[in-house]
């Protein structure tokens, strides 16, 4: 069982920027990041091996976001540049005992989710 407890969200304006942080129990797993607005299904944002050497990111993100780890603090970040009012949803981070992928039926673990409102 791993946990994972996601932070960071918030309220910013249009091409502001936010950091996400996952807190989790081990460093062993490769780490994505997930979102979901109301009404849509969720949907992949980045992902990254265990050894942070294998990045992956949505065609919508890429250039704007960045994710990175520090398995010395069990920790995954996601860095969110230049907002867009699309960006808006709810964040989670999820954890795959095997390799980068973006389909979210490939992460076992999740957190709870963290809150992401971008304004106009």
């Amino acid at each position: 069982q791993v946990q994972l407890v996601e932070s960071g969200g918030g309220l910013v304006q249009a091409g502001g920027s936010l950091r996400l942080s996952c807190a989790a129990s081990s460093s062993m797993y490769t780490m994505g990041w997930f979102r979901q607005a109301p009404g849509k299904e969720r949907e992949f944002v980045a992902a990254i091996s265990r050894s942070g050497g294998r990045t992956d990111y949505a065609e919508s993100v890429k250039g704007r976001f960045t994710i990175s780890r520090d398995n010395a603090k069990n920790t995954v970040y996601l860095q969110m540049n230049s907002l867009k009012p699309e960006d808006t949803a709810v964040y989670y981070c999820a954890a795959n005992p095997d390799y980068v992928a973006s389909s979210w039926r490939t992460y076992v673990y999740w957190g709870q989710g963290t809150r992401v409102t971008v304004s106009s």
